[in-house]
């Protein structure tokens, strides 16, 4: 049987794409690669790239922005986890969240992966975000 190796892209529905674009751009540094609006739908989609190991995030934006704040207690997505090599280098996203004025928990340990580090934030829709790094 085939096996997955890792994920593609990962595709977060917002409320603007403009104004996400540039947080996500700054904040976790990822790159702009392309833009698509579809006339017929209306749907937006902004592509970022990590510039490390080639990973995507996708921005979507519906026509309809009025939605519900984010919650992860419905259905659908709980949070995202980015990876990160060490201790030491959470440390360092957790001085760049605090340069950037971003709201967050302090890195800690995880009570559901023992040894794991992990800072805690969200992005300007509330889409809870992570930066973890595993056990050395």
């Amino acid at each position: 049987m085939p096996k997955l190796t890792s994920v593609h892209h990962l595709a977060l529905t917002v409320t603007d794409v403009d104004r996400s674009v540039p947080w996500y751009v700054r904040v976790l540094d990822l790159e702009e690669s392309h833009r698509r609006e579809d006339p017929e739908t209306g749907v937006r989609k902004v592509v970022l790239r990590s510039a490390g190991d080639g990973f995507s995030v996708v921005l979507v934006q519906h026509p309809d922005t009025e939605r519900p704040a984010f919650d992860e207690r419905r259905t659908g997505l709980d949070h995202v986890a980015f990876s990160v090599s060490s201790r030491a280098e959470v440390a360092e996203w957790e001085d760049r969240l605090r340069e950037y004025g971003v709201s967050y928990l302090p890195a800690t340990e995880s009570q559901t992966f023992e040894g794991s580090a992990v800072i805690v934030f969200r992005d300007p829709d509330g889409i809870q975000l992570e930066v973890w790094s595993d056990p050395a």
